[in-house]
């Protein structure tokens, strides 16, 4: 089913955040309004300005899978945005998913890095394994599979478990719902996801508004800061250390430089895993 709304949306927010000079456009003084018109956008993709008009107006007949890839080059959309517009069109999305598999050589990599936290989890937030840092640091989170152990369901449904400082939470909150947004479109057929966005917006009305902005986007960094109970403010330079198309990433921690966090997690190390007994495997 096309979401004529939704695409109408999305193709007009994203024509306005471009600007001219983004796409090889000659400015001009006299443009009354931010971003590109829609004559740009028409000619670039190949298509009338009556159709791309009528896209922008929820009118006139579905575009084929190949308009809308044109008018994703048009407006300079990367492959999650893409497959963004492609769902909302109605059109499949190719899959990528590897069905929640963890290949060993993985874990065993994310295991050697024994003096920083690393996590994986699934591109819809579930931690689904952690080295003894990791564990140390996410040590709030259940030890049980599902939404208890989930970064993006425990971010929206309990805000007061928020480990981060209130000035960030915005910014968290918006890359949260862009990356489940990137999911969303590459497995759009999958009822979990679809049943996990539902629940999400009958939970939060933060995450709902949210989801009506239409930003889609896989974060590769970022920048996080952890008030940790026990040694208190850690800030970190946070890597995704996998491909985007997989729907299993490996994130590391890495502490920023200038700051108390290095020393932090040395003695994090030693009273955060004491819990921890002989044989036991974290996450």
């Amino acid at each position: 089913m096309t979401d004529r709304s939704g695409l109408a949306d999305f193709l007009r927010r994203r024509r306005e955040s471009l600007r001219p000079e983004d796409v090889g456009v000659a400015g001009s003084d006299r443009r009354r309004t931010p971003g590109l018109r829609r004559e740009e956008v028409a000619m670039m993709a190949g298509v009338s300005v009556d159709y791309y008009s009528r896209l922008e107006q929820s009118r006139g007949a579905t575009p084929s899978a190949s308009v809308v890839n044109a008018v994703a080059r048009a407006l300079q959309c990367d492959r999650d945005q893409r497959d963004h517009l492609l769902h909302l069109a109605g059109h499949p999305v190719p899959p990528r998913s590897s069905d929640g598999y963890v290949r060993p050589g993985l874990i065993a990599l994310a295991s050697r890095l024994d003096d920083m936290p690393a996590v994986i989890v699934t591109d819809l937030g579930e931690v689904i394994w952690t080295n003894p840092m990791g564990h140390a640091l996410f040590s709030g989170l259940s030890d049980r599979p599902g939404r208890e152990k989930n970064l993006i369901w425990k971010w929206f449904q309990d805000p007061h478990s928020r480990m981060m400082p209130e000035e960030d939470w915005d910014r968290i909150s918006e890359a949260h719902v862009s990356d489940l947004r990137a999911t969303y479109a590459r497995r759009s057929g999958d009822r979990q996801v679809r049943e996990f966005v539902a629940d999400l917006i009958e939970v939060s009305a933060d995450f709902a508004r949210l989801w009506e902005r239409h930003d889609v986007a896989v974060r590769h960094s970022d920048r996080k800061t952890i008030i940790h109970e026990q040694v208190g403010r850690l800030e970190f330079r946070c890597e995704v250390l996998l491909t985007p198309d997989d729907d299993i990433s490996l994130l590391v921690f890495f502490p920023l430089g200038g700051t108390e966090t290095a020393s932090r997690l040395e003695l994090l190390g030693v009273v955060g895993t004491q819990r921890l007994t002989a044989g036991e495997t974290p996450g």
